[in-house]
């Protein structure tokens, strides 16, 4: 009986020093697969939709050939059950990721963003087809005007009301957001030129101030000239005087500008023509402006 005891006690414990050392070797070997570099020679999206499971996402990243080994992945999960709190969202994987730093980046929801610049000097139509080229950004038609409804601004007038910069979204962003982030802070720029204005400048408001702007603008490139500018189509402006600047022709004409102004061209009426018309054109002149208001402010009236 003793015999049978001390057979069974060793088996036993044979059995167990079997068990410790394979669970041993399996946390050593899910350790390391968990610090295995992510299959990948570039960049890579990965959407994870609502109501993934990481058990479904690990498939997913099977099928997609980024990972192998998926029962690795499921044991890692029993060993850190924290990593399993992953959040939906477009993310970007990178040959340097290893398992464990994707897993991280799921749970911490640290989403892919994009960036979108907004170049001073284009217009509104051009903006529309960078908005409609970016990357998993929604659109939908007319949506500067539809911004301005939004604000308060029923002009229909887009043209020198949104702030040239550089903006970040994550997918499937609505570009309204964006576009009201960009109008607010032309908005607040304007705002603090205007405050700053000379007194008895012969302008009404902090558009008005923009359209100006916008004209100096296209009169020259060179910004040591621009004030000298802006001082004669002020004083033009107090005496009554039409600006008589070619820009505002050439806006006028639209496409029919093939790069010469005829005299037809300077007594034709529109609403941009300076040469027929008093005062400043309706608008400013498509360009978006945001650097070179100063030189309209500082003058004295």
């Amino acid at each position: 009986m003793k015999k049978i005891i001390i057979i069974a006690s060793s088996t036993l414990l044979t059995l167990l020093t079997l068990a410790c050392v394979g669970a041993f070797w399996g946390y050593q070997t899910v350790i390391e697969y968990s610090q295995t570099p992510l299959n990948l020679d570039e960049p890579r999206e990965l959407t994870v939709e609502r109501g993934t499971s990481v058990n479904q996402l690990a498939q997913q990243l099977t099928d997609d050939g980024v990972i192998q080994d998926t029962w690795k992945l499921k044991w890692l999960l029993k060993f850190r059950p924290e990593l399993a709190n992953i959040r939906t969202g477009l993310y970007e994987m990178s040959p340097s990721q290893t398992v464990t730093d994707l897993l991280n980046d799921l749970i911490a929801g640290k989403v892919k963003t994009f960036s979108l610049t907004l170049v001073e000097g284009k217009t509104i139509a051009e903006w529309e087809q960078q908005l409609a080229s970016a990357p998993h950004l929604k659109l939908s038609p007319e949506i500067f005007v539809a911004v301005l409804m939004e604000q308060g601004d029923d002009s229909a007038l887009p043209e020198g009301k949104f702030f040239p910069d550089t903006y970040h979204y994550t997918a499937e962003a609505n570009a309204k957001v964006l576009l009201t982030q960009s109008y607010k802070m032309m908005e607040q720029e304007l705002a603090k030129a205007w405050a700053e204005r000379a007194p008895n400048l012969p302008l009404k408001s902090p558009y008005e101030m923009l359209i100006l702007a916008s004209i100096v603008e296209k009169e020259t490139g060179q910004a040591h000239e621009r004030e000298q500018i802006a001082g004669v189509f002020v004083n033009r402006l107090n005496q009554g005087m039409r600006l008589q600047t070619d820009p505002t022709v050439i806006y006028g004409m639209g496409e029919r500008y093939k790069g010469n102004i005829t005299r037809k061209d300077l007594v034709e009426e529109t609403p941009f023509n300076t040469y027929r018309i008093f005062g400043l054109p309706p608008r400013p002149l498509r360009r978006q402006v945001k650097r070179h208001l100063r030189p309209c402010l500082s003058l004295p009236a």
